[in-house]
C-alpha cells in the first residue's frame, strides 16, 4: 500500500471560539469544529434533540397500517436482512411490536439465507413467508428495490409496509418504487427528513415512535405507556455496523445506545456478545459495535443463517444469550479464517494484474476466483479497495451457478450510479444490481467478469482524477505535547466517532529512538518529541522507518497489567 497524502483539516476559527465559549473543551472544540460541528446545540445527546418523526414520508400511514394490526390481532411478519443492520432492525421491530401491544403469536419473521435466496424482498421471499398465514409483510433494512417482490404479496392478498434506507431502483434514468400499501425511507422521493444517513434499523426505530403515536392518539397504549428508549442499544449497534455517516442524529442515536451499554442495561444479547468478545461493556465505545460485536453477528449472514444472530437480539434468557454469542464467536472465527486466505489469494491475483500491466492499475478492479467464498466478497473488497484506493469488486460464485459481487468504492465515485451507467451500455451484462454510493452488490453470467472490468473501468476512468485515485488522510493537526495524557485519551474516547465524523488523527515530526517487530508484523516503537519519549506502534507494518519522520497517529490507551500508559497508534508517515 502506497502512503497516503497528509492533508490536514481545516478548523474555522470563528466556530471553534464559538463552541469554547459554550463550554466545549478547547482540543475538542477544534476537532468538532473541524467536523463541521457549528453550534453546540448539535452535540446535545438528549433525546428531546432527535429529529421529529413526523418528518418522515408515509410514517402516517405506515403507523396506521401497524396500529390497525396490532389491534385488530393480524398477523404480522418482519422480513430481515442478513447483515447486521438487518438482523438489529428485526429484532426491534419484534421487541417494539411487543411493547406497544403485538401479542407473541401474532408476530414472526422471515430471513433470506445469502446463497439460496439473495438479497431483498424476492417472490421466493414471500412465498416463505406464506408459510406463517401473514395479513401484513412488514420489510426491514429492505425492500424499496424489491418492486417484483412487493407484487406479488400485493397479488397474494397482502399488504405490504416497506421500512428502508437504500436507494430505490431506477428503470431508464426513472426512480421506480415498489407497490406497497406504505414506504417509509429517508431516501425515497420527496422525503423531507434531513437526516438521510438513518440506517434500516434507524428507520425501524422511527416507526416504532410513530406507531406509538398513533396507538396514544387512539387511546390504545398499554399501561404504562411503552419506553423506547430501551431499544438505543440495539439501534447503536446497527447504526455503526452498517458504516452510515454519523450526523447528528444518528450520533444522537448512538450515544444513547452507548450509555445503555456501560451502564449494564443493554439486551442480554448485546451484552452477551459483549463477554463473547472479551470486551468491557461498561467502556462501550464505537469501535467495539464496529469492530467486535457487528463482525460476530455478520459472520452469521455470511457462513451460516442470519436466524442465529436475530435470536441472539431477541431472547431475553441471559443463558441462552451467552450460548448463542457463544455460537456466533466460533463462526466468526471460521470467517476470519476464510477471509485471511481469500484475501491472500485475491491479492496474488491483483499482483498478477499489476505486473500484467507492467506496474499500472486499472482505475476500477474487478477480481474473481472460482476459490473465493460469496460470504465474504464484500470485506475482501473492501481490504482491495483500502490497499489500492480503487474502487473494487469481488465476485465469488454463488448456488445458482451466477457469480455475485460485492463492490466498495472511494470518495467521488458513485457505485450505485455507476453500475446504472454499465447496465445502460451493456444491456445484458448485468443480472441484477443495487446499493448506495460507497457500497453495491452485482450478479453477472460467470463468464462476463472481465468485460464486466473493464465496463466499470471505462465509467472510473471518465469520473475520476489522478487526485481522486491518490490515498489521503485527513488530520488534525499536531496534539500538544502537554495534551498527551490518560485524561484527554480518557476524553477521546468519551466521543461518539465513526463514518463521515472520523476519530482524531494528529500529525507531527518525531525522532525515531528505537523500533524493532513484535508478533512478526506490528512495528513497536520509542519515539522523541521536545524532549519527551512516548511509546508507539504500528500495527501490520513490518518496514522500518527513518531516524526522522512525521507520523499521523491516533491517541490511544494502552493496558498492561492492571497500568495504563499513553500510546500513538501510527497510521501513516511521510519524510521527516
Amino acid at each position: 500500500m502506497s502512503s497516503p497524502r497528509l492533508i490536514e483539516r481545516e478548523v474555522p476559527p470563528r466556530t471553534a471560539w464559538a463552541l469554547e465559549q459554550a463550554g466545549v473543551a478547547p482540543l475538542l472544540a477544534r476537532l468538532f469544529a473541524a467536523r463541521g460541528v457549528r453550534e453546540a446545540a448539535e452535540l446535545d445527546e438528549g433525546l428531546g434533540r432527535l429529529l421529529p418523526p413526523a418528518g418522515l414520508k408515509g410514517l402516517g400511514e405506515a403507523a396506521r397500517l401497524l396500529a390497525d394490526a396490532v389491534q385488530q390481532r393480524q398477523r404480522l411478519v418482519i422480513v430481515a436482512d442478513y447483515d447486521c443492520d438487518g438482523a438489529t432492525a428485526c429484532a426491534v421491530m419484534l421487541r417494539g411490536l411487543r411493547q406497544l401491544g403485538a401479542a407473541p403469536a401474532q408476530l414472526g419473521y422471515v430471513v433470506p439465507d445469502r446463497a439460496v435466496h439473495g438479497y431483498g424482498l424476492t417472490p421466493a421471499i414471500v412465498d416463505l413467508a406464506l408459510a406463517q398465514r401473514p395479513d401484513l409483510l412488514v420489510t426491514v433494512d429492505n425492500g424499496i428495490a424489491s418492486v417484483a417482490g412487493v407484487a406479488h404479496a400485493r397479488a397474494q392478498g397482502l399488504r405490504v409496509l416497506v421500512t428502508d434506507h437504500h436507494l430505490p431502483a431506477l428503470a431508464d434514468g426513472e426512480v421506480v418504487l415498489p407497490p406497497a400499501d406504505a414506504i417509509v425511507n429517508p431516501n425515497q422521493p420527496g422525503c423531507g427528513f434531513e437526516s438521510k444517513a438513518l440506517a434500516g434499523v434507524g428507520v425501524a426505530f422511527y416507526v416504532l415512535l410513530g406507531l406509538r403515536a398513533e396507538l396514544r392518539s387512539r387511546g390504545a397504549l398499554p399501561e404504562p405507556e411503552p419506553r423506547l428508549d430501551g431499544l438505543l442499544d440495539l439501534v447503536a449497534l446497527g447504526t455503526v455496523a452498517d458504516v452510515v455517516r454519523l450526523d447528528a442524529n444518528n450520533r444522537r442515536l448512538v450515544a444513547q445506545g452507548l450509555k445503555r451499554m456501560r451502564a449494564g442495561r443493554g439486551q442480554p444479547g448485546v451484552m452477551a456478545l459483549f463477554s463473547a468478545a472479551k470486551r468491557d461493556a461498561s467502556q462501550a465505545q464505537g469501535f467495539d459495535l464496529g469492530f467486535a460485536l457487528g463482525p460476530r453477528i455478520n459472520a452469521a449472514g455470511r457462513l451460516a443463517d442470519m436466524t442465529l444472530g436475530i435470536e441472539t437480539l431477541t431472547t431475553d434468557d441471559p443463558v441462552r444469550a451467552l450460548e448463542l454469542a457463544t455460537q456466533l464467536d466460533a463462526i466468526n472465527r471460521e470467517r476470519r479464517e476464510i477471509e485471511s486466505g481469500m484475501r491472500d489469494l485475491a491479492e496474488a491475483k491483483l499482483d498478477a494484474l499489476v505486473d500484467a500491466l507492467q506496474g499500472a492499475l486499472p482505475p476500477a478492479v474487478a477480481l474473481f476466483d472460482a476459490d473465493f467464498h460469496e460470504g465474504v466478497v464484500g470485506i475482501v473488497a473492501s481490504r482491495i479497495k483500502d490497499r489500492v484506493h480503487r474502487p473494487t469488486f469481488v465476485f465469488a460464485r454463488g448456488a445458482d451457478g451466477q457469480l455475485k459481487g460485492s463492490g466498495r468504492s472511494i470518495p467521488g465515485f458513485h457505485l450505485r450510479d455507476a453500475l446504472d451507467l454499465v447496465a445502460k451500455r451493456e444491456p445484458d451484462l448485468l443480472a441484477k444490481f443495487g446499493g448506495h454510493a460507497m457500497a453495491a452488490g452485482a450478479t453477472l453470467a460467470v463468464d462476463d467478469v472481465q468485460r464486466f472490468a473493464l465496463a466499470l473501468a471505462r465509467v472510473a476512468e471518465a469520473w475520476l482524477s489522478d487526485q481522486d485515485l491518490t490515498r489521503t488522510l485527513r488530520h488534525d493537526g499536531a496534539l500538544p505535547p502537554e495534551a498527551a495524557t490518560a485524561e484527554t485519551a480518557r476524553m477521546l474516547e468519551a466521543q461518539v466517532w465513526g463514518q463521515g465524523f472520523e476519530p482524531p488523527v494528529f500529525c507531527d515530526r518525531f525522532e525515531l529512538v528505537s523500533q524493532r517487530l513484535v508478533g512478526d508484523k506490528h512495528l513497536k516503537l520509542r519515539l522523541r518529541q521536545a524532549g519527551r519519549l512516548i511509546d508507539g506502534i504500528w500495527f501490520n507494518r513490518a518496514e522500518m522507518l527513518p531516524e526522522r519522520a512525521r507520523l499521523a497517529y491516533r491517541l490511544s490507551l494502552d493496558e498492561w497489567q492492571g497500568q495504563q500508559r499513553v500510546q500513538y497508534i501510527v497510521e501513516a508517515c511521510a519524510p521527516g
